[in-house]
């Protein structure tokens, strides 16, 4: 089958997957709460004809294939929104003050209509096609639950692949950009710094412990890990988001609670800058007078991408979509005149896939600022170009089918 034939059948289900997407888009859950969902969801590869499996506490896996031997090729769409309202002008918005911001209700979409194509080759597949619908992406726990839940095996996965819509890009919509081999999006953390002081009146502050100073004091000392303890090649970001103390204006606090987020591109590096933060902390906290303690909660690992397997991708989609619609990072830069390959800052828990079997990251460009998408992944005007789900849909399902065929040894 050509791979003009294989576009031509996308875009005749185009009409089904834009359905489904927006059926999505206006009924946004978030974290592992995807009840209706997931039930629609399952619903949908339950007719085409695909079994789904309960896959952790809010996963789904379907196969398709597995008539001929062969090995097995995972897909990845995220199903989960964001705790954002939506202010996009669009006929199907949603109302439940939550949003599709991020575009998981694209990808989700897309795999659907991907599932289709897959189905309808079913006796061509040379092996497996493993489709996983995640939940919570956004709070970076969804994958690794699906994996401890059992993901990658049953039949064992050998390779992966996940695509993200980009809001805003330069690029024609439904362009194609396959990452570089090595590291494409930064490790993440999110953490909290509690500041223990002694409340008191706040006409007496010798009475007591200001947590507040304390607080300042630390937020602005963690800034010097990354301008003096870092090397320049050390890219890391570190942000406070937050900061809540006291509810009355003439009275100093108990405590202080701030909550913040690092980015790393290197397992040293991160490690290195949770150890600084605590040690900054509680030694600027005591110079005060106050206590402090940090706690890491949810976070995730650098996401990789594999060399033979991005350069795989990168022949499938230019094949499918042409030379113009489809490039590699390192093409990017090179017609930037930099010729390095760049790394994202948004982190993407999938990297927990790719550190256990080869993975690789592909951007779908969803909309040019030209063109009325100004706005960038989650805010609460975001939108996307819907003109590139049944392209979407046909890379999911093309460079799967390709993968198996030439791997089938």
């Amino acid at each position: 089958m050509t791979s003009e034939k294989f576009l031509q059948e996308a875009e005749q289900i185009q009409d089904r997957v834009l359905t489904e997407r927006r059926r999505i888009h206006q009924n946004p859950e978030t974290g592992f709460d995807l009840s209706n969902t997931l039930s629609f969801v399952k619903s949908e590869l339950t007719d085409m004809g695909l079994q789904p499996v309960d896959c952790g506490r809010a996963g789904v896996v379907a196969l398709v294939g597995g008539k001929k031997p062969g090995k097995v090729f995972l897909l990845r769409a995220d199903m989960d929104a964001l705790p954002i309202r939506e202010e996009a002008d669009v006929a199907f918005a949603s109302q439940n003050g939550n949003m599709h911001a991020c575009g998981h209700d694209m990808h989700t979409a897309m795999l659907l209509g991907a599932a289709r194509l897959l189905k309808a080759h079913e006796d061509e597949i040379q092996g497996t096609v493993k489709l996983m619908f995640q939940p919570a992406e956004e709070i970076f726990e969804g994958s690794h639950d699906m994996i401890g839940a059992g993901l990658l095996e049953n039949p064992k996965v050998d390779a992966a692949l996940m695509i993200h819509v980009m809001a805003g890009m330069p690029f024609p919509a439904g362009a194609v950009i396959v990452s570089a081999p090595g590291v494409s999006a930064p490790a993440a953390d999110y953490f909290e710094i509690k500041v223990q002081g002694k409340g008191c009146h706040g006409s007496m502050p010798n009475t007591g412990i200001d947590p507040l100073t304390a607080a300042a004091h630390i937020l602005i000392a963690l800034q010097e890990i990354h301008a003096r303890e870092l090397a320049m090649d050390e890219r890391t970001v570190l942000t406070i988001g937050t900061m809540h103390a006291g509810n009355a204006a003439n009275v100093i606090p108990d405590t202080v609670t701030m909550g913040g987020s690092i980015r790393t591109f290197d397992e040293q590096t991160r490690s290195y800058l949770k150890k600084r933060m605590t040690e900054i902390a509680q030694g600027v906290a005591g110079a005060f007078r106050a206590e402090a303690s940090v706690a890491f909660g949810s976070g995730c690992p650098t996401l990789v991408n594999d060399k033979e397997l991005s350069l795989c991708c990168e022949r499938y989609v230019k094949e499918l979509l042409g030379a113009g619609k489809a490039f590699s990072v390192t093409e990017l830069n090179a017609m930037g005149g930099g010729g390095k390959a760049s790394k994202g800052a948004g982190s993407e828990d999938f990297a927990y896939v790719s550190q256990e079997v080869p993975s690789i990251m592909l951007a779908l460009a969803s909309g040019q600022p030209e063109k009325g998408y100004r706005y960038p992944q989650h805010h609460p005007m975001v939108k996307f170009d819907e003109s590139v789900l049944p392209g979407g849909s046909a890379v999911y399902a093309y460079t799967a089918l390709r993968w198996l065929e030439e791997h089938r040894g």
